[in-house]
C-alpha cells in the first residue's frame, strides 16, 4: 500500500508513513453523516425523514447536538427554499466550541441539493 501510494503522489523516497485510525463512532462523523443523508435523498426518501433518521443516528453517540441544513429544489418543487433541523446544543457563536462541519452536495433528477451539517462534540 506504501508503495501504491508513493507512486501516485510521485514520491521517489520510501520514507512514506501511514496512520491507520479507526473510527468508533462513524455517524458523529460529519462527512460520513452527510454522505449517508446524500445518499438517502439521491434514492429519493422524503427530505424531513431523512433528517429525523440522521438525528436519531446521531443520537446514539455521545455528541451534545447537531444541525443539519438541507437546501435546494426540495421534493421537486419549483421554488428552492432551504429547512433545517436542530437537536440539543449547537453555539455556532462560541469560538472554542467543539463544532464538527461538513457540507456534501446531492445530486437528484431535480437538481443539486446541498447539505451541511454541524456537530457539536463535548469539550471536557
Amino acid at each position: 500500500m506504501k508503495i501504491d501510494l508513493g507512486k501516485k503522489l510521485g514520491l521517489k523516497s520510501q520514507n512514506l508513513r501511514v496512520n491507520l485510525i479507526s473510527v468508533t463512532q462513524p455517524y458523529g462523523e460529519p462527512k460520513i453523516l452527510g454522505e449517508h443523508v446524500a445518499l438517502q435523498l439521491r434514492n429519493r426518501v422524503p427530505f424531513r425523514q431523512t433528517m429525523k433518521k440522521a438525528i436519531e443516528l446521531i443520537g446514539r453517540t455521545t455528541d451534545r447536538g447537531i444541525k443539519i441544513q438541507i437546501a435546494g429544489r426540495l421534493n421537486g418543487s419549483e421554488m428552492a427554499r432551504v429547512e433545517w433541523a436542530r437537536e440539543g446544543r449547537v453555539p455556532l457563536q462560541t469560538v472554542k466550541a467543539g463544532i464538527k462541519y461538513c457540507c456534501h452536495p446531492a445530486q437528484t433528477i431535480y437538481g443539486v441539493l446541498g447539505i451541511k451539517i454541524w456537530i457539536f462534540r463535548d469539550t471536557q
